[in-house]
């Protein structure tokens, strides 16, 4: 019971305690069970009763079994692609927030939030969230590259892992080929190209051998290291854009994927470009479900609250999965945010409903949601700014205390 109202609390556009205590009082008032009380305590306290490895376990569960069950014409070339992306996420400013999670160094005290930083592992084909790692903003070992290597063990032997060019580092794809994933990849900007050089497949794309550096990262133990190849060959492939609006005019794809025939050239970008999904699926869980702010004064519950909305987020998508395969559509050309209004309103039919006209009431649920399709929008071109102003108020440059103080004195 506790985790259901949690997880409706979090698909809900309400995310207060009091508006989950209110609906699960509904619930038991409608089916004559006895009435909690409206008071938050007992849920709140409940919540934290939770088990903290719980939800993860939930979340991975989750998509795991959406990728096993998805038609194989999800996959691309029969494999599982895997996006990996970073963000952060803020949290109340709490001293137990601030301790685990500081804000950002630059901000005074009491005039900043607790920030976290976030890597996500997202399913290119339903859209799941395959795994989450999380740490403070900054300090040792919480890049997003240290945050990826605690995520390796996610990921599959066959696997594609696409990725732009921050994870495009010699130690990092020498890890994930050993794991026996194959990456596509952005080049980093700190490595060179020269099409001149490695054995030619065609124009702009070529064979290259990268040399392991001399320097041993400082995470890396000597055995780490002493382990890693002396030169691996990758494929690298320059993807020049002709489409106006676009802040790219060309950048180089670097890949494991060494045959031009079976892999050409403009099937390596078109998979690259499928990269922005993971900006749309990061959108959808931090604007669309209010992930960006969290709630939880305390950072188990912050952990917790993180991975509730990403069970919430995976069990959406499952249900666009099964829409998906059912109307003969792609999961990613429905819309997610149709999709949760769909089941929102669905809801509570569904829980009253008879045996027999539940079943009636999921089909049309499934229809209506396969009806929720993207826009198609190619090369959708906007400015990159706000036309709705914010409130003309001053921002606080002192802590809350202090300025409270200074409003007393004044009056």
């Amino acid at each position: 019971m506790t985790l259901a109202t949690f997880l409706a609390q979090v698909l809900s556009d309400d995310h207060s305690c009091r508006a989950a205590v209110a609906r699960l009082k509904a619930y038991l008032t409608a089916r004559g069970l006895p009435a909690c009380s409206l008071a938050t305590g007992g849920y709140c306290k409940a919540r934290q009763r939770l088990p903290e490895a719980l939800l993860p376990r939930l979340v991975r569960d989750t998509a795991d079994r959406l990728q096993d069950g998805a038609p194989g014409g999800w996959l691309w070339h029969g494999r599982r692609v895997v996006i990996v992306d970073g963000s952060s996420v803020s949290m109340p400013d709490t001293p137990e927030n601030q301790a685990e999670y500081p804000q950002h160094f630059r901000q005074k005290p009491g005039c900043g939030f607790p920030i976290a930083r976030v890597v996500v592992l997202l399913s290119l084909a339903t859209g799941a969230v395959i795994d989450l790692a999380m740490a403070r903003w900054a300090g040792k070992l919480t890049g997003e590259n240290a945050l990826l290597r605690g995520l390796r063990g996610r990921l599959r032997r066959g696997d594609v892992l696409l990725a732009d060019s921050y994870y495009c580092s010699y130690q990092e794809v020498a890890a994930l080929l050993a794991a026996g994933v194959d990456v596509v990849m952005r080049q980093h900007g700190g490595r060179k190209t020269d099409f001149r050089r490695g054995q030619r497949l065609g124009r702009e794309d070529h064979l290259v051998r990268w040399q392991r550096g001399r320097i041993r990262r400082p995470w890396m133990s000597p055995a780490e290291f002493r382990r890693l190849p002396r030169e691996l060959v990758l494929r690298e492939s320059r993807v020049r854009v002709d489409k106006p609006g676009f802040r790219s005019r060309s950048f180089v794809v670097v890949t494991s994927l060494l045959d031009p025939a079976a892999f050409p050239p403009a099937e390596l970008a078109a998979a690259y470009r499928r990269r922005w999904d993971a900006e749309l699926d990061i959108r959808n869980l931090k604007q669309t479900m209010r992930m960006d702010v969290l709630r939880c004064k305390t950072p188990g519950m912050v952990r917790k609250e993180v991975f509730a909305h990403l069970l919430v987020y995976n069990l959406v998508r499952g249900v666009m999965a099964e829409a998906a395969a059912r109307h003969g559509a792609a999961p990613r050309r429905l819309s997610f945010q149709g999709a949760r209004q769909v089941l929102d309103g669905f809801r509570p039919e569904l829980a009253r409903a008879a045996p027999g006209r539940a079943e009636a009431l999921r089909c049309a649920a499934l229809g209506a949601i396969a009806g929720e399709r993207v826009g198609d929008r190619p090369d959708r071109v906007e400015p990159r700014a706000r036309k709705r102003r914010e409130k003309m108020y001053p921002r606080l440059q002192v802590p809350r205390r202090e300025a409270r103080r200074r409003l007393m004195g004044a009056s």
